[in-house]
């Protein structure tokens, strides 16, 4: 029987851990070259992994809602024949002195026939060098090495009184301050879970902060009796009030709006306009037979409209480089629709939106919202933004000062279109009216430019013809 291993791919950008959303696969079943096998969310969405090799599913390492780190064995697959399900039985003495997660056979490894690796983790040539090292190690006859006992879950032997945790719990306890011997475990075959962290950190009833001074705290064994029922998502103290694990891409969100607001100097303008003609407009072009099938709605046209006013004001689509100390002017825009998820507010972009046509740019905006919803977003379509738009007024907000997308200079909120009284040609009238807010870098764009800026934006939406004299 020939094992090799895949591993928890980097599907980002230095990203450290991803979260098992989904297996698609069970051990005994076949899989091949490039099927996806697993469903996982990193820190910036969900994102579907295929295996890289033909075989026989041997061993799922983790079950669904761990979190595991980058770098570590998800799932073995025997690619070799010989008989599979192996594991459970003999060498609960097979794991030796070696501490390695997951002991290998040597030389099993096949040559890489000239594929290159998919994602990092799924390369050939650094694993099996990690194989040979360990075969000088455990001088052991060859099949029995290629299994771990299946109660240590793939985290070596058990050390003298050294407990049982993956190495994101073990970092956990270290940064809360917990002694892990001290923690109550509730996981499969005795495993500390980031949960039991949390509820070995949490203070007495009566203290409100999770990070109080942990030595003493261990001295508080009923917290497990509190949390026998929660899953990986949320943790309850006390019943009074829920915790819940920032993580995904709630935590991503968090640390790049911080980093934006502490970085760039912010400057938010509004304007307040009649934006009639433009629903009308929108009404029209439901029933063009140009835009059959399409979705069309006030954000398509604001969208064009932002575009128009970026060539317009090219200098506002740009981005600061602190460390070449230069203003990147970009001569495309990629263009960012921010949209709630069930997972958090993500941000993916529409690659060459200037490029497109009305009908090319309505396609793009139904399959990033499509592909949002379902989570199916990935890390590619978030990056290289230049100029977003986020539409509160969906949810009947009339506006809001929001904050910019780190390496952006621009974000427009859209707010709520009312029926409202209206001076027009004169006299007060009902109309459609809305209030656009831009929030700008003041490193690259002045008042002056922001100000033409969103002013041509509330002017193309209050004559949309000026789509056409202005493109």
């Amino acid at each position: 029987m020939t094992i090799r291993e895949f591993k928890m791919p980097d599907v980002g950008e230095g990203l450290t851990e991803a979260e098992i959303l989904k297996w698609y696969v069970q051990p005994g079943e076949t899989v091949t070259d490039g099927q996806v096998v697993i469903e996982v969310e990193t820190a910036k969405a969900a994102v579907e992994l295929p295996i890289p090799f033909d075989g026989t599913v041997h061993e799922l390492r983790f079950p669904e809602g761990t979190t595991v780190a980058v770098g570590e064995v998800i799932i073995t697959v025997n690619v070799g024949g010989g008989a599979e399900p192996e594991a459970p039985a003999a060498p609960a003495v097979a794991a030796a002195p070696a501490q390695a997660p997951v002991p290998e056979p040597a030389a099993e490894e096949p040559a890489a026939e000239g594929r290159q690796p998919v994602l990092v983790g799924y390369g050939v040539s650094a694993s099996s060098t990690k194989r040979r090292a360990r075969k000088t190690t455990t001088a052991a006859p060859a099949a029995p090495a290629v299994v771990v006992p299946e109660q240590l879950n793939g985290h070596g032997p058990a050390v003298a009184d050294r407990p049982l945790a993956k190495p994101p719990v073990r970092k956990l306890a270290k940064d809360l301050g917990v002694d892990l011997a001290t923690v109550t475990p509730t996981g499969p075959d005795g495993i500390v879970t980031r949960e039991d962290v949390h509820r070995a950190a949490a203070p007495a009833p009566a203290a409100p902060v999770t990070e109080a001074p942990a030595p003493a705290a261990p001295a508080a064994p009923a917290a497990p009796v509190q949390a026998p029922a929660p899953v990986a998502t949320a943790v309850s103290t006390d019943g009074r009030e829920t915790r819940i694990p920032i993580k995904g891409v709630r935590k991503a969100t968090a640390a790049a709006m911080v980093g934006s607001a502490f970085t760039a100097p912010h400057v938010t303008e509004f304007i307040t306009f009649d934006i009639t003609r433009t629903m009308k407009l929108v009404e029209e072009l439901k029933s063009d037979k140009d835009m059959a099938g399409l979705r069309v709605n006030p954000l398509l046209l604001i969208a064009k409209a932002v575009l128009v006013a970026v060539r317009r004001n090219p200098d506002i689509n740009a981005a600061w480089d602190e460390a070449n100390q230069e203003i990147v002017l970009k001569h495309y825009v990629n263009l960012g629709i921010a949209a709630a998820t069930p997972r958090g507010l993500i941000v993916p972009n529409i690659k060459d939106a200037h490029a497109q046509t009305l009908p090319e740019l309505s396609k793009s905006l139904s399959e990033l919202v499509a592909t949002a919803r379902e989570g199916k977003t990935t890390p590619a379509a978030m990056q290289g933004g230049t100029v977003t738009i986020t539409n509160v007024g969906v949810f009947g907000v009339d506006t809001g000062t929001p904050i910019l997308n780190p390496g952006e200079s621009a974000i427009l909120a859209v707010g709520a279109i009312k029926l409202q009284p209206w001076v027009h040609k004169g006299k007060v009238k009902p109309r459609q009216v809305t209030t656009l807010a831009l929030s700008f870098d003041h490193r690259l764009v002045d008042g002056e430019l922001g100000s033409k800026f969103l002013a041509d934006v509330a002017a193309i939406l209050e004559n949309p013809k000026r789509l056409i004299t202005w493109a």
